[in-house]
């Protein structure tokens, strides 16, 4: 659960992050610029409207503190292999399901396609992977299971839908796929390409927002590009890959309430 609410963790770790100290991010926001129809739900509720600064800095020194406690016991587990002698036998893989807003973009919690939550870590470690390393190369958690399916050479199921990381790990020039996707229910809908370019589009009924981030020179996407005639093209891209990635390849499935989305997102064609 770490580091999810209720976040608790021994006060030791809770006083490396005096929050009077804690710095609030780049892209901390009083409240979020429109309503993405998830403002007033589960983590968002943790916290008043509009954001104060010091209640921000007071749950981002629990966040951390919790995040630090959880790589001591991760320590712990690295440890006991490393007694057992097992480690050159061993493979890692340490992974997110989700990060947290903190004050993001007004935001407290998972709720959104912003890259503070849907940016994980992802780090393999062991035998036949190069170590200290970094890969540009689009991934999933989903690509988790042929990876290690590849490395240990067991035959990949054809039902699996992600794809294995072993060409990456081999040629940090590989590339695995053009675009990845992101969903939120039916409220939300994302895709990036490999240079970074992401596009957020967004439906809440009557309103619709549509946003354009360059995460090369703009990571904490605060910067929207999606009125600047010179990024039309990239726009038009986005949005036709978008469809056809959801529409396509996935399917407009009840389980992800695709149909509702595009419906009122027909706008998008103009």
């Amino acid at each position: 659960m770490v580091p999810h609410d209720p976040r608790t963790m021994p006060d030791k770790y809770l006083g490396l992050y005096p929050s009077a100290e804690v710095e609030l991010p780049d892209n901390f926001l009083p409240e979020h610029p429109f309503d993405n129809g998830e403002l007033m739900i589960r983590d968002e509720v943790l916290a008043g409207h509009p954001r104060g600064e010091d209640e921000t800095r007071q749950h981002l020194a629990a966040y951390y503190a919790m995040i630090t406690h959880l790589d001591h016991e991760v320590g712990r587990v690295l440890s006991a292999i490393d007694e057992a002698g097992l480690r050159q036998d061993t493979r890692i893989v340490f992974a997110s399901d989700n990060g947290l807003a903190v004050g993001q973009h007004g935001l407290f919690g998972k709720q959104s396609v912003y890259d503070h939550s849907v940016h994980v870590p992802l780090i393999f470690a062991g035998p036949d992977i190069p170590e200290g390393q970094q890969r540009d190369a689009l991934a999933g958690l989903i690509d988790i299971f042929p990876t290690l399916c590849d490395l240990v050479d067991v035959d990949i199921p054809e039902s699996v839908e992600g794809c294995s990381l072993v060409p990456s790990l081999d040629d940090e020039e590989e590339s695995l796929r053009e675009h990845f996707f992101y969903t939120y229910r039916h409220l939300m809908r994302a895709v990036r390409d490999e240079a970074g370019l992401k596009l957020i589009e967004t439906g809440t009924g009557e309103q619709r927002h549509t946003q354009l981030f360059d995460l090369a020179e703009d990571p904490l996407e605060m910067t929207d590009l999606s009125e600047p005639p010179e990024m039309a093209e990239g726009l038009s891209a986005l949005r036709d890959a978008l469809r056809a990635g959801w529409c396509d390849e996935v399917g407009n499935t009840e389980k992800v309430q695709g149909q509702q989305f595009w419906e009122q997102m027909e706008w998008t064609q103009a």
